[in-house]
């Protein structure tokens, strides 16, 4: 108590005059009304400068959010497309025999999906993603960013799923030449991250340098259509009856962030038919 009243008696000039100060300035500013204006007019603009960062700040920390709605309608549109295009496909069956019954259905969906570990650095990478077996995921599905194919399913738990990078050596996808029907075998080789190889292709195929690779839907990981990357240029092949492409790959794994898993709800019939004869 002593040192708060040496303090106060120390201070006590300062005291007095702070006092003084706010009493004149609100006389002033209750007793003239430009002085009101002006105090108004500086007080909004302060204020005005607070809320404009403030609202900057809650932007920056919604943009986790902003991000995932986007890439939620995006998975909804591109589901859209996939199914509208399968509908195409239909009716131009049914013009060609107009006595075929329809039977269209929506064959694919998508999970979207947040990459929480990635590797790009072995012979045999893997990611992991979060969402599991309880969001519909199941092994075998294939995965996409909003650039191309990352790679796929091959192990679920209930909340989480652990899935093949493309940049696996053990791991091959079908894919062919976007507009044409000549399909090849697509694997990575190690090292570059960005560099995979296009390997069976027909040696009668016309390419040109740029050429975008698709995913050739002879699986029901992926949709035919989705993009891979693009030919850089043309490699020695091991087997002279094929040729054999370099492809830059059109997604960045280094940097996976929001993936999208592929549902084919005709996985499971498609899968039992093709092992027919091995299980026969």
């Amino acid at each position: 108590m002593r040192n708060l009243l040496n303090f106060i008696l120390r201070y006590s000039t300062w005291f007095v005059f702070t006092f003084y100060v706010v009493v004149s300035v609100l006389l002033l500013v209750t007793n003239s009304r430009y002085q009101q204006s002006v105090y108004l007019t500086s007080a909004n603009a302060v204020t005005g400068g607070l809320y404009d960062t403030s609202s900057k700040v809650t932007g920056y920390f919604n943009l986790h959010q902003i991000n995932e709605s986007l890439q939620e309608s995006n998975a909804a549109l591109q589901n859209e497309v996939l199914n509208l295009k399968n509908k195409i496909a239909e009716y131009e069956v049914l013009l060609a025999d107009t006595l075929m019954p329809s039977r269209y259905s929506e064959r694919f969906g998508y999970v979207s999906a947040a990459v929480i570990n990635n590797n790009t650095r072995h012979p045999r990478n893997y990611f992991t993603i979060n969402k599991g077996a309880l969001d519909g995921v199941r092994p075998g599905m294939g995965i996409a960013d909003q650039n191309g194919v990352v790679g796929i399913v091959n192990v679920v738990g209930d909340h989480m799923a652990r899935a093949i990078s493309l940049l696996n050596e053990t791991q091959h996808f079908s894919v062919k030449i976007k507009d044409t029907s000549f399909v090849g075998s697509l694997s990575w080789k190690g090292g570059d991250a960005s560099i995979a190889y296009m390997e069976e292709v027909p040696r009668h195929v016309e390419y040109k340098i740029g050429d975008t690779i698709v995913t050739s839907g002879f699986s029901t990981a992926f949709p035919e259509g989705i993009p891979v990357g693009f030919i850089l240029n043309r490699v020695k092949s091991s087997d002279d009856s094929f040729f054999t492409f370099k492809i830059r790959l059109s997604s960045d794994f280094k940097s996976l962030s929001t993936v999208r898993v592929i549902r084919d709800i005709y996985k499971q019939e498609v899968d039992s038919l093709a092992e027919f004869d091995i299980t026969k």
